[in-house]
């Protein structure tokens, strides 16, 4: 199996699992969180060197308020219990988005974990909170314009350079659970040559074995990037 150098997912249909179960849409994601410490996992085993999870976005801020709060519970202690299995499997936290807009406890514990991560050289998780595609692209343009950056100066490395992916791989793959068939504002510059996994499994039930099912579909797509089958063959 060739295995990408990064994967990102977006971890979709928590609500919906609970919900066909008569569960409240919390234990959903309570459920989803379990999911995500067994893919990060198995993806630190198959030497997978970059996993992005899509984990609120900026759009999130509109659902009902004891959502949120579940989710950032859920979060904060998710971290507090895997930061020393992470630093144990050489995973380095990294966090896609505007942490300064997240609660002071959340931001804490965020950069704390962070911190305590920062050495780790096996594997780099990032997670995407209160993240935008969009905003980040304009974050970028609006950094190299204070930077007085002139119009020949801004390529698509000096562009890249301002993304919060700097010094990250583009994904390989991009897989979205639930059926759902859209990026949702989710890596929009860095996904112009990923390829594309859905699946209409709801998160909490994606598991590893899923996982490497995405995996293997990649290894039996041909990436041209631009060329032609034929040009690929003759190398």
């Amino acid at each position: 199996m060739n295995i990408p150098a990064h994967i990102a997912i977006i971890m979709d249909g928590n609500g919906r699992w609970a919900k066909q179960r008569g569960l409240p849409r919390t234990e959903g994601h309570k459920a989803g969180t379990e999911t995500a410490r067994a893919v990060v996992t198995r993806c630190r085993e198959l030497g997978v060197r970059h996993l992005t999870l899509y984990t609120f976005s900026k759009e999130n801020w509109s659902r009902p308020k004891t959502e949120i709060k579940v989710l950032f519970e859920l979060l904060t202690s998710f971290l507090k219990r895997e930061e020393k299995s992470l630093k144990e499997q050489g995973i380095r936290l990294k966090i896609l988005g505007d942490i300064d807009g997240m609660p002071l406890a959340v931001r804490q514990v965020l950069k704390h974990v962070m911190r305590q991560t920062k050495d780790c050289t096996d594997m780099t998780l990032n997670l995407a909170l209160n993240y935008s595609g969009r905003d980040e692209i304009l974050r970028a343009a609006k950094a190299l314009v204070a930077r007085g950056a002139k119009p020949e100066e801004i390529t698509e490395e000096a562009f890249a350079a301002e993304l919060w992916t700097t010094g990250q791989p583009d994904p390989d793959l991009i897989i979205r659970t639930s059926g759902e068939l859209r990026l949702s504002n989710y890596l929009l510059f860095q996904c112009a040559y990923s390829e594309f996994y859905f699946t209409d499994i709801f998160w909490p039930d994606f598991s590893p074995e899923e996982l490497e099912k995405a995996i293997a579909s990649l290894g039996e797509r041909q990436r041209r990037f631009g060329k032609t089958g034929d040009q690929l063959a003759e190398g």
